[in-house]
C-alpha cells in the first residue's frame, strides 16, 4: 500500500495547515481550562501573601498577650565604662550605687628563659590542680610567696600531662599543656635576651581559687623549669595574682570570683568593666513594651498594604488584583477592625485611644508617641491590662488577634476552607485538563489519518488520470 511521507504532498492539497487550524479550534477549551489555572493559582498564591501577613500579625500579637511580658525589668549603669547590667524576672525595682575597687585576674606565671624553643628539656609528667594561696608575703618584683599556705579546689580535678621525647621541648610541653585543656592556656614569649624564649602559663578562669600548683616527676631538668608550689618550691615567676572581683553595693562589700557579678541585687548580673563609681538604676521596662506595641502597628499596617494589593484594580489594563471582591479577604478585614475597636472590660484601659494608638481613614493605624510613653510611664500596669490578661482568661487585645487568626487559619477557618478549596479546584482542573488534552489528541490523530487517506485518495486519482492522458493521447496520435 502506498504511504504519504508528508501530509498534502499527494494531493497538493494544504492539508497541514488545515489538520493545525483543526487541531487551534479542538484546542480552545484546552487554552479557558489553562487560564483558569493561572487564575486559581494567582488567588492560591495571593492567599499564601495573606496567610503570612497575619501570621506576621499574630507574633506581634501574641507577644502582647503574655502578661509576663510587661512584667520585665531593665537595669540601667550611669557609668556604663565602669560596668553593666542585665536584670531576670526576679529583680524588683530600685536604685543603687556601685563602687568597683578590684577586677577579677587570672593568675599568669612564667618560667625562666631558653636559648632555643626546639631543645629537648627532660620527660616526666606534670601535675596541675588549682587553689587558694593565703598568708605570708608577697613580693611583686621576684613575683615569689614567703610562708604563704596553698588550699587546693575540692571542686576541681588535677590533671597530669605526660611529657617524653617527643614533647619534651618548649614548644612540645606547650602544645602539650594546650591540648591536655587542664584549665591552663600555655603560650611561648620572647623577651629579647640572651635567652629569651619563656614559657607563660596562664589560669583560664578568674579568681583566687584559681592559682596554680604544678607538681613535677621526672628528669630535674624538667622539674627546675616547671615546679612551683606557692607554699614551698617555686620555679616559676608570677607575673599576675590570681583575684576575686571586689565590689561595693550601697556601701556593701561584695566579692566574686569573676567580673561577672550575679545575685548581689537579686534578678540582677553585673559586670564590672574597670575600677570606678555607677549608679544602677532597676524599673519596669517600658521601652521594650513601647517597642512590641509599635511592631504590633506596623505588622497590622503591614497586613493592610497587603490587602490593597491583592484587591487593587488597574484602570488602564481594566484588571484587578487576584482577591479583588473576594469575600473570604474583606470578612478578615472586618473581623480584625471589630475586634481591635471593642472596648476591654476589667482594667483602668479600655480602648487602645488610650495608649495613643487610633484608626487613620484609609484603614490603618497610627502611634501617638507621647500619649504612649505617657501611658507607660504613669499606668503600666493599665496597659498590661489592655493587651494581656492572666490566668486563662481572653481578654485583650493581643490575646484577642492572636486567638482570631488562629481561627481563621486553623482547620475550618475562613482562610483555610478559601484556601483548601483553591487547591482542590487546582487539582480538578488538572484532572480536566489531562483528560480533555487526551480527547484532543484523540480526534486530532483521527483528523490526520483521514487527511492521509484522502491524499492517498487523490495521489491516485491524479496517477489514474495521468495514465488515462496518456492513453488518449497515444491513440490519437496513432489515429493520424
Amino acid at each position: 500500500m502506498a504511504s504519504i511521507s508528508s501530509l498534502g504532498i499527494g494531493s497538493n492539497l494544504d492539508l497541514s495547515t488545515l489538520l493545525s487550524n483543526l487541531q487551534t479550534a479542538e484546542s480552545q477549551p484546552l487554552v479557558q481550562l489553562q487560564q483558569r489555572q493561572v487564575s486559581f493559582t494567582s488567588k492560591l498564591s495571593a492567599y499564601g501573601q495573606l496567610q503570612s501577613a497575619l501570621n506576621t500579625l499574630q507574633t506581634a500579637a501574641r507577644k502582647l498577650g503574655d502578661p509576663a511580658f510587661f512584667q520585665g525589668v531593665k537595669a540601667t549603669a550611669g557609668a556604663a565604662d565602669v560596668l553593666s547590667a542585665s536584670a531576670g524576672a526576679t529583680a524588683s525595682a530600685g536604685t543603687y550605687s556601685i563602687n568597683v575597687t578590684q577586677l577579677a585576674q587570672a593568675q599568669s606565671v612564667v618560667a625562666a628563659g631558653q636559648a632555643s624553643a626546639k631543645t629537648a628539656i627532660g620527660t616526666g609528667t606534670l601535675t596541675i590542680d588549682f587553689g587558694t594561696i593565703a598568708g605570708g608575703s608577697y613580693d611583686a618584683v621576684t613575683g615569689k610567696y614567703s610562708g604563704a599556705s596553698f588550699t587546693p579546689d575540692a571542686t576541681r580535678t588535677a590533671k597530669t600531662i605526660t611529657i617524653d621525647t617527643g614533647n619534651n621541648t618548649l614548644e612540645g610541653i606547650r602544645d602539650a599543656v594546650n591540648a591536655a585543656k587542664a584549665g591552663v592556656a600555655a603560650s611561648i614569649v620572647n623577651d629579647g635576651s640572651g635567652t629569651p624564649n619563656r614559657l607563660v602559663l596562664t589560669s583560664t578562669e578568674t579568681g583566687k581559687i584559681s592559682s596554680m600548683r604544678i607538681a613535677v616527676t621526672g628528669d630535674a631538668a624538667l622539674s627546675d623549669l616547671l615546679a612551683h608550689d606557692p607554699a614551698g618550691t617555686q620555679n616559676l615567676q608570677q607575673t599576675l595574682p590570681a583575684q576575686n572581683a571586689e565590689l561595693t553595693v550601697n556601701g556593701i562589700a561584695v566579692t566574686s570570683a569573676s567580673n561577672t557579678v550575679k545575685e548581689s541585687i537579686q534578678g540582677v548580673t553585673l559586670n564590672a568593666l574597670k575600677l570606678g563609681t555607677s549608679s544602677l538604676g532597676v524599673a519596669r521596662d517600658t521601652g521594650s513594651v513601647e517597642s512590641a506595641i509599635n511592631d504590633f502597628v506596623k505588622a497590622y499596617n503591614a497586613l493592610q498594604s497587603t490587602a490593597g494589593t491583592l484587591t487593587a484594580f488597574d484602570a488602564d489594563s481594566k484588571t484587578g488584583a487576584a482577591l479583588l471582591g473576594d469575600s473570604t479577604l474583606r470578612n478578615i478585614q472586618v473581623s480584625l477592625r471589630q475586634a481591635l475597636t471593642s472596648p476591654q472590660s476589667g482594667g483602668t484601659m479600655a480602648t487602645l485611644s488610650e495608649v495613643g494608638v487610633g484608626f487613620e481613614k484609609d484603614g490603618t493605624m497610627s502611634v501617638n508617641a507621647d500619649k504612649l510613653k505617657t501611658a507607660l510611664a504613669n499606668d503600666l500596669d493599665g496597659v498590661a491590662g489592655l493587651f494581656s490578661s492572666a490566668g486563662g482568661s481572653t481578654a485583650g487585645y493581643g490575646k484577642q488577634l492572636s486567638a482570631l487568626v488562629d481561627k481563621v487559619t486553623g482547620t475550618g477557618g475562613a482562610l483555610k476552607v478559601a484556601t483548601d478549596g483553591m487547591t482542590q479546584s487546582l487539582k480538578d482542573l488538572d484532572k480536566q485538563y489531562d483528560e480533555m488534552k487526551a480527547r484532543v489528541d484523540t480526534k486530532v490523530e483521527y483528523y490526520r489519518a483521514q487527511f492521509t487517506q484522502l491524499d492517498l485518495l487523490v495521489s491516485r486519482m491524479n496517477s489514474t488520470s495521468s495514465y488515462l492522458t496518456q492513453q488518449f493521447q497515444s491513440m490519437a496520435n496513432s489515429g493520424k
